[in-house]
């Protein structure tokens, strides 16, 4: 074996790549401050979406990500309700799914119910805007009613679906 091994430096040419989000819906481009949503009146400035008391006056216009997926009809999330036991109580339940998602309203402008609908079957789908909604409803009727509650993340798709039942 020889002593005089000499090492020499390789210089790497792999880097981080910026993970790409799979929200179509999110902006790639940091939106001008402040910037209006002409439907809802949601104010993007300080870097989020906002409700703001006083509407600014030199605002650019354009569709928050919520009222566009409203538009467009394509939700971010679902949540499916079945059972006996939602069937004899849903007014209470979607009672408490309303007021659920009002208070999340009221912080986060883009986190809202964009339809409800009874399925052939007899189960109820909610359809929701923004991802976190459907488990945080879920979570909520889970914590009120007990019951069974999933939650399924694809991937691919970057909807999720949770469903609920008792």
């Amino acid at each position: 074996m020889s002593q005089n091994t000499t090492y020499t430096s390789v210089k790497r040419r792999d880097r981080l790549l910026k993970e790409r989000s799979i929200d179509a819906y999110r902006s790639e481009r940091k939106l001008p401050d402040p910037t209006l949503c002409q439907i809802c009146g949601a104010v993007f400035t300080g870097g989020r979406w906002q409700w703001c008391e006083a509407l600014p006056i030199e605002a650019k216009e354009t569709r928050c990500p919520a009222c566009q997926r409203i538009h467009d009809r394509v939700p971010a999330g679902y949540l499916t309700l079945s059972g006996a036991f939602f069937n004899e109580h849903r007014k209470e339940i979607m009672r408490l799914i309303h007021n659920h998602v009002e208070r999340q309203r009221t912080q986060h402008p883009l986190q809202r119910i964009i339809d409800t609908h009874m399925k052939e079957s007899g189960d109820m789908e909610i359809t929701f805007t923004e991802f976190h909604l459907p488990k945080g409803v879920g979570e909520a009727l889970k914590n009120a009613y007990q019951g069974e509650l999933q939650i399924h993340f694809p991937e691919a798709s970057g909807q999720v679906r949770a469903s609920w039942s008792r």
